[in-house]
């Protein structure tokens, strides 16, 4: 008797593997997007600065 309930544990688990994909790709963007919000402003200040020092450059060398 304890064969065919781990027989049937056994199927309903590999029958579940999809869901369990599933539910580790939602995982991973949810990392990702965690992520990408905790670095991307720290990024867009770096940036910015090195587009300001470009428009600086670059108005310098114009001699405007």
């Amino acid at each position: 008797m304890w064969n065919y309930w781990q027989r049937v544990i056994i199927r309903f688990l590999c029958e579940k593997e999809e869901a369990q994909d599933l539910v580790e790709y939602a995982l991973l963007a949810g990392v990702v997007a965690v992520a990408s919000g905790l670095f991307a402003p720290q990024l867009s200040e770096s940036m910015g600065a090195i587009y300001s020092k470009l428009a600086t450059k670059l108005t310098q060398a114009a001699g405007v």
